[in-house]
């Protein structure tokens, strides 16, 4: 897990100790995405308002902000509610976007009309469909930034941030983070991960499972099985993967919701609810009939660069360690 440092400053106000801790907040806008520095714990809502209101021109009573994962709106009585009430801590991740429609009772009714459709997924009423990702390197990254993001569509470029955040995590901790974890040494490791032909696995899915706490399960084509990392950590939501072998996909429930043009999307679920898992099972046991994975272990591959033949993922390692190639088609 990655450690961030803050400072801590103590004031004493009517005989009571107040604790600021400076935040460092993400920020994802319309406009992009940006980094806040400026404020502390202790900061209201309204300086925050402020803030978001420089960075986006969307004025205070137009912000809808969203927090947490999955991201839920922020919801205050006053403009001098304090950012600790919500449990704000450095690293977090703020999504704003532009209010639409009237706010009663300090609820988006857009947003409330959101959630019913997603509750109703929770009970069956969605249908969970396999959203593809490019096959460029960077799969699982791009999954992983979707689901958790609660995304609509694909962001390309996620996948670059996402492996600056693991090597950050993983030189944060060498300790932990060693050669035999790792199968190489923590230095290497982390230029590695770092390079965009460099393919994420079982590692880098526990890390971010860690980084966002939240339960990453994969289902996989050719088994069946359901990988759960981060269920040791009793994580409250989950987010679902699904693998063929060589490529993730994100797995994502479309909401059908007849005051909506197109189908809510829902990528994050209570972990108590395992319809879900049944759903993933049945998208992977369809793609395995259509013999839509692929059998590493036994494929036909040939090296692009030399033309060289070869069969399973053990021979393709093999090669490219020995030569550098790193191009591969499957026969």
């Amino acid at each position: 897990m990655m450690h961030t440092k803050s400072i801590i400053l103590f004031f004493v106000i009517s005989e009571r100790i107040v604790i600021m801790s400076a935040l460092q907040l993400h920020v994802k806008t319309p406009n992009g995405q940006h980094r806040i520095s400026s404020l502390t714990t202790e900061s209201t809502i309204s300086q925050l308002e402020q803030e978001l209101f420089r960075l986006t021109n969307i004025p205070p009573g137009s912000l809808k902000l969203l927090h947490g994962y999955p991201p839920k709106p922020l919801v205050h009585k006053t403009s001098n509610t304090h950012l600790s009430e919500f449990g704000f801590a450095s690293g977090d991740t703020l999504i704003v976007e532009r209010s639409q429609g009237s706010i009663q009772g300090g609820e988006d009714i857009g947003h409330a009309k959101t959630c019913d459709a997603l509750a109703a997924a929770q009970f069956g009423k969605g249908v969970l469909t396999r959203r593809v990702v490019p096959a460029n390197n960077c799969c699982l990254f791009t999954s992983v930034d979707f689901v958790v993001n609660s995304r609509r569509q694909v962001e390309l470029d996620s996948a670059k941030p996402m492996r600056k955040l693991i090597a950050k995590i993983v030189s944060g901790n060498a300790d932990l983070y060693n050669e035999a974890f790792l199968g190489k040494s923590n230095s290497c490791y982390c230029s590695w991960i770092k390079r965009e032909d460099s393919w994420g696995g079982a590692i880098e899915i526990s890390l971010l499972a860690t980084y966002y706490k939240v339960e990453i399960d994969v289902v996989d084509t050719q088994s069946g099985r359901i990988d759960r990392f981060g269920e040791d950590r009793n994580y409250d939501q989950r987010v679902l993967l699904i693998y063929d072998g060589i490529h993730y996909d994100p797995l994502v429930m479309e909401v059908l919701d007849s005051t909506q043009s197109s189908p809510l999307l829902q990528t994050v679920f209570p972990r108590s609810d395992d319809s879900v898992l049944m759903q993933a099972q049945e998208i992977a046991s369809e793609a395995k009939q259509s013999r839509q994975y692929t059998d590493v272990d036994n494929f036909t591959l040939r090296c692009l660069i030399c033309q060289t033949p070869l069969q399973g993922q053990a021979q393709a390692q093999n090669h490219a360690q020995k030569t550098g190639h790193i191009n591969f088609g499957e026969i």
